[in-house]
Formats: C-alpha cells, sequence, structure tokens
C-alpha cells in the first residue's frame, strides 16, 4: 500500500509531498513520487504536515488508567491518535518495586496494541522524596537499596524517575544509566550541587520540571537550575498554564532553548474525558476538565492533551507553530534515542499528524496506516 500525502510541511514552507510505502516514508520532494500512490491524501489550507506527537509521560486515557494492566494501557493506545500521539509511554506512579516490575510486563504485553506505539514503560518513583511526593503514597515510597534497583533493572523499563538525594542514588543512577535506562530527576529536593553529581552519574532527563522540586531560589537555586543550565539534560515540561505559569515556561524557553525541552501531558485517566472522579494509579482523584487534584486539593497529573501544550507554547514570544511542534515531537524523540520517530525524511517511520492553523489534529497516522481522522 503507499500513499501520497500532500500540503505544507512541518519546518518548510512551500507544499511538499510525502509518499508512504508500507510503515516507512520512501520519499520526500516536490512534483511527482517516483512510485504511482494508491492514496492521496491532501491537507487543507493552514493545515501542517507533522511528525506525530511523542508523549514520555501517560498515566491513563479517556477513563483508561494504564496501572490497570495491558488490556488498560491498550485502550489508551487506541484512543491517542485522536490528539496527534502516535507513541507514548505507559507511566505508574510510585508503587513496592515488585508492582513496578510487574506494571513494566504489562507494558510489554501491550506492546502490539494497535494505535499509538507504545514505547516501554515510566516508572515514576518509588525512588522518590517524601517530602516532595505530590500526589505519590508515603507509605509506597522507598529508597533505592541494591536489591530494589536490582528488580527494576531486570524489569527493563524505558525510563525511570528518581530523587538524587536519597542515600545510594548516585550508585543507582549509574547502574541503570548503564543498563540502558533514560534515568529523570524529579519529586526531588535535592540542592544545586546535588543535582550535578546526579547528571554527573548520568540523568538525562528532567520530569516535569519545576513541579515537586524547591522553586528556583537566587541564594539556593536547588536542582530545578541545575537541570535547566546542563546541556545534557532534556527538560519535561507539563505547559498547560496550570502546572507552570506561562513567563515560566517562556523562561524556560530562554535559558534552555526549544532543542532541549520535551512537552509531557502527565495526563490521566481524565484526560480526554468530561470533569467528574477517575483513577491515577487505582487512587481516585477529580477532574474540572482541566485540572486533576486529589481530594486534599493536591495536583495529581493533568487533564490537558498534547495539543493544548503545543498551542500554548506556540503562543509565547519567539515561538511558532513549527517550534512547538518540535517540542512535541522531535525532542522526546531524542530523549528516547529513537532515530526513526520524530522526523519526516526516507526511512524515518510513516507516523505523522496533520494539524490546522491552531493545533487541532485532522488526521494521525501511525505506521502508514491512518488511525484518526477529524469527521467532515
Amino acid at each position: 500500500m503507499r500513499t501520497l500525502l500532500r500540503g505544507r510541511l512541518h519546518g518548510r514552507d512551500a507544499s511538499m509531498g510525502i509518499l508512504v510505502e508500507g510503515d516507512t516514508i520512501s520519499w520526500v520532494g516536490r512534483g511527482r513520487p517516483p512510485e504511482r500512490p494508491d492514496e492521496e491524501i491532501t491537507a487543507g489550507p493552514g493545515d501542517t504536515i507533522a511528525p506525530g506527537f511523542i508523549d514520555l509521560q501517560v498515566n491513563g486515557f479517556h477513563g483508561h488508567d494504564a496501572a490497570a494492566g495491558a488490556d488498560s494501557i491498550a485502550r489508551v493506545s487506541e484512543a491517542l491518535p485522536a490528539t496527534g500521539v502516535t507513541a507514548f509511554l505507559p507511566t505508574v506512579i510510585s508503587a513496592p518495586v515488585e508492582v513496578g516490575a510487574a506494571f513494566v510486563a504489562a507494558v510489554g504485553a501491550a506492546a502490539e496494541a494497535p494505535g499509538a506505539r507504545v514505547l516501554g514503560a515510566h516508572v515514576e518513583g518509588p525512588f522518590l522524596n517524601p517530602s516532595f511526593r505530590g500526589a505519590h503514597l508515603r507509605n509506597h515510597l522507598a529508597e533505592p537499596t541494591s536489591d530494589n534497583v536490582d528488580v527494576l533493572i531486570a524489569a527493563r523499563p524505558r525510563l525511570i524517575t528518581i530523587a538524587p538525594e536519597l542515600p545510594g542514588a548516585l550508585e543507582a543512577i549509574e547502574r541503570m544509566n548503564q543498563a540502558g535506562i533514560v534515568v529523570a530527576a524529579g519529586h526531588s529536593g535535592a540542592d544545586y550541587e546535588q543535582g550535578r553529581k546526579a547528571i554527573a552519574a548520568g540523568v538525562r532527563f528532567a520530569t516535569h520540571l519545576y513541579n515537586a522540586m524547591p522553586p528556583v531560589h537566587h541564594r539556593r537555586p536547588g536542582i530545578a537550575l541545575a537541570l535547566m543550565l546542563d546541556g545534557a539534560v532534556t527538560a519535561g515540561l507539563i505547559a498547560d498554564g496550570e502546572h507552570v505559569h506561562p513567563a515560566v515556561c517562556e523562561q524556560l524557553l530562554r535559558v534552555k532553548g526549544a532543542a532541549r525541552i520535551a512537552l509531557t501531558t502527565d495526563q490521566t485517566s481524565a484526560a480526554g474525558a468530561p470533569p467528574g472522579t477517575y483513577e491515577l494509579s487505582g487512587r481516585p482523584v477529580m477532574s474540572d476538565g482541566r485540572v486533576v487534584r486529589l481530594e486534599d486539593g493536591t495536583l495529581a497529573g493533568s487533564a490537558a492533551t498534547m495539543p493544548d501544550l503545543v498551542r500554548m507554547m506556540s503562543r509565547l514570544p519567539g515561538m511558532n507553530l513549527d517550534k512547538a511542534i518540535g517540542l512535541a515531537s522531535s525532542v522526546p524523540a531524542r530523549v528516547l534515542g529513537e532515530r526513526r520517530l520524530g522526523r519526516i525524511a526516507p526511512g524515518a517511520c510513516a507516523d505523522l499528524v496533520m494539524l490546522d492553523g491552531d493545533a487541532r489534529v485532522r488526521l494521525t497516522m501511525i505506521r502508514g496506516a491512518v488511525k484518526f481522522r477529524q469527521a467532515s
């Protein structure tokens, strides 16, 4: 099956064509493709054809809690293409290490889900600072002892979030990094120097920067500034206007640069669903349709979708839709070392999204097959 898509491509001004053969992009250019397509899809005026979005932190979506297991993860996979997400990391919050390992296995069992690609598990905890636990249960937190780390390394998650100031954390970061796991700092009260040591040990991602961390103070800058200033670290940013103020998002862009910011929704099962009560790793959370909280008012993930984040970032000074799209596609692909995702080029995976000028999703293609098309 050959499909030709025509329209303005992300990062380019002129209308061009993309020939998809099977699950791969075989040609990108102007004029006629080298092979005759079986189907042709043309973008509308003002639309953009872009690499599909990649979300590194998805706790659930559309009423489905990822922690519930492989079937629920598969339902999330099927629903996400409506938001332009073509690949994601199902995420579980702090639980005993054996539960985290079982979650990684459930993510693996859902790897062949027919919707958005399941790229592996994000285990957020349990090696977190109790004082910065957010919505994580205190009695589910643990220290990164050698035995605990052994359990999670053996499970092979794609990404782990850890507070680097915990006893044994730096050694754990080194071991997980050497095992090929992307290590993130988050839910941490570390100071600036501890943050620098964590980066030297192998931290390469910041889980929802600013949130569940001490604020940046001019005499005590803390881990947030260490993560911001180091070019080896990519910052995960929940740019929903609630977790981080737009002015602070603008500041981060100026300090960090767009090439090192990955938009992450941290969405829960409340995302893509009406206001109400939902679950986050089995715990009840309340959504007003925009913000998700525990009963005590603590922020507990997000109800935002990736187009919401792209839209907000695109409106900041110095930004536009093309630049914001990169924060949701090429940057997270680079975090995971996925060289065939997050770009439009011959040999890349045919994971594409068609957006209008306000970042609304018109069409989503995954593995060369259309998985979502806006009703006309």
